[in-house]
């Protein structure tokens, strides 16, 4: 039966607040440049008010995602849980004016704050984030909506979820909506501290239920404890699973169980922010897998997504990028 959606993804309903800093900061400030710890209420308080001048934006790793496939032209939606407050209004005005549906559990309420990111980026472009997950961490089996999944092409799951027990429940509700569909479902590695932290977890997933994988060259080297670059590609191969491993400024390589496609990263005149680059090459690559694309053309639209994204602050497209693709002959 034909899809309604492309893709569906579900994952953290976050606003993003944006700083630019130094490696001098984050060091005097106990953090691992390029990964995402997790704070409670009162430390993101501390952390916001040693930060410097900031923009706040609406985000989240799955969220990015299906902004990017709205702006390539493609029909996504998205399941995740805002606070009754101001940036839970925000949020939910953001992602459904950009042509997302938003199913933002208002069918049970949450008394917690809508999560942030406090996201400080240093001059070479790397992000450090913080993230406060508030309400996020009541996301559940019952806020999926099985209907909604049934009528996704693509149900796409952000692997930060695994931090939180209620939202492993609701996951693998929403891989069991899709697979009795006869639906594909997607996911991102997220972090490889998460990684690090759930993999005997996400490994049973990604065998039982995945039909899609992306992950950075990081977080695959820590799902499969790999050293090298052949090790990991060997392990990503036995998987048998189509899989994207991205490279930054090296390009990514996709494997499909049976071949292997190493494609370029997009040019890009200068770096500013590597907030949501892998979301928005999984944006590109799931409009091309959706839209009966070959391999090479999903990773080229993933590629560009990409680009466009690291050449400004904030994880979500500043132009269309169906305009952009259509310029590439993509």
């Amino acid at each position: 039966m034909a899809a309604r959606f492309d893709v569906v993804g579900i994952g953290s309903a976050i606003v993003d607040i944006l700083s630019r800093t130094d490696d001098a900061f984050l060091l005097a400030n106990g953090m691992v440049k390029g990964t995402m710890a997790l704070t409670n209420a009162e430390q993101a308080k501390a952390i916001y008010a040693r930060m410097s001048q900031a923009i706040e934006v609406s985000g989240g790793s799955a969220a990015n995602t299906m902004a990017g496939i709205a702006s390539l032209g493609g029909k996504p939606a998205f399941i995740g849980k805002v606070g009754a407050d101001k940036l839970g209004e925000i949020f939910a005005h953001e992602i459904t004016t950009i042509g997302v549906e938003f199913n933002g559990g208002e069918k049970r309420p949450t008394k917690l704050p809508t999560a942030t990111c406090l996201i400080l980026v240093t001059p070479d472009g790397q992000r450090t984030m913080n993230t406060f997950l508030g309400a996020c961490t009541e996301l559940g089996p019952a806020d999926i909506d099985a209907k909604l999944i049934a009528d996704a092409e693509v149900t796409y799951i952000e692997g930060y979820q695994w931090d939180t027990p209620l939202a492993k429940e609701a996951i693998r509700k929403a891989c069991q909506a899709a697979k009795g569909a006869g639906r594909k479902v997607a996911l991102s590695l997220s972090d490889p501290f998460v990684v690090d932290r759930h993999r005997e977890d996400l490994f049973t997933l990604i065998r039982e239920e995945v039909d899609i994988l992306f992950g950075n060259e990081e977080e695959v080297f820590s799902l499969y404890q790999s050293k090298d670059l052949a090790s990991a590609v060997a392990s990503m191969r036995e998987a048998k699973i189509l899989a994207c491993m991205t490279r930054s400024a090296k390009g990514v390589i996709v494997f499909d169980g049976q071949s292997t496609i190493a494609v370029e990263a997009a040019p890009v005149p200068k770096v500013v922010d590597t907030t949501g680059a892998g979301d928005l090459f999984a944006a590109g690559f799931l409009y091309g897998f959706t839209h009966g694309r070959d391999l090479t053309a999903c990773a080229r639209i993933g590629s560009l997504a990409a680009g466009e994204v690291i050449g400004h602050m904030g994880a979500r497209p500043e132009v269309s990028l169906r305009d952009l693709l259509a310029k590439q002959g993509l």
